[in-house]
């Protein structure tokens, strides 16, 4: 698609909104000219406004010439995270490609297992629930999009394979009943993340208490109705 874009004006400011940047950015690079920057919307289509949302964005040719445009994102409520491309595609390849990919293998193994749904959302912990909604999440949207964002570089297919080397080893790790090794691994873990260990456990914390409020309404909704 945009090696048919040859023929913009000079001042057209070509952007793409990809989840994957380092090729369309050189492609954009090569057919036109004027100014160029990356763009990928870390939201999806039903996301009623850009206040508080992220957007990445990845410097192409002429900066100046698209800073207006980066601006009304602003104003907009959006807020902007600049990256170069290599380094955005290295870390969607953890936080979209192997997260979604995780996500489909969790399903694919609950379907297959086929327990009662209603059963597990009755026993579910809060922090299931939550983790239940997101995978469940994913098969509620197009699987070929999906698919795309896993699919989309040879990188996130070896990224996916180490994680399938490190599950095998830690799966080893339970077979040997080594508890020992299993919490001084643990806690190299926990010392790798510092302090947002403790930052991540108080925004899960109330990420858990809206999920839950906003849980307890609609069952009340559902009451009400009936």
């Amino acid at each position: 698609m945009i090696e048919k874009l040859g023929n913009l004006p000079e001042d057209c400011i070509l952007c793409d909104l990809t989840s994957v940047k380092s090729k369309p950015l050189n492609a954009m690079l090569n057919v036109h000219q004027g100014p160029v920057v990356g763009l990928h919307p870390m939201f999806g289509p039903d996301v009623p406004s850009l206040a508080k949302q992220v957007i990445v964005y990845c410097d192409g040719r002429q900066e100046a010439e698209y800073q207006w445009l980066l601006e009304q994102f602003k104003i907009w409520g959006a807020s902007l995270c600049q990256i170069s491309a290599e380094q955005h595609d290295k870390g969607m390849t953890l936080i979209q490609a192997l997260r979604h990919f995780t996500s489909f293998a969790y399903g694919r193994h609950l379907s297959q297992q086929n327990p009662d749904l209603d059963t597990l959302v009755k026993l579910s912990s809060p922090i299931y629930r939550l983790e239940l909604a997101m995978v469940g999440r994913l098969f509620a949207q197009d699987p070929t999009l999906y698919g795309d964002i896993i699919m989309s570089s040879d990188e996130n297919i070896e990224m996916i394979k180490c994680f399938h080397k490190q599950f095998g080893e830690a799966l080893a790790l339970l077979d040997s009943k080594d508890k020992a090794k299993f919490v001084t691994e643990f806690n190299e873990v926990s010392d790798w993340f510092g302090d947002y260990s403790q930052q991540f456990m108080s925004e899960s914390q109330n990420l858990l208490k809206q999920a839950n409020d906003a849980i307890h309404r609609a069952s009340q909704l559902n009451i009400s109705s009936e």
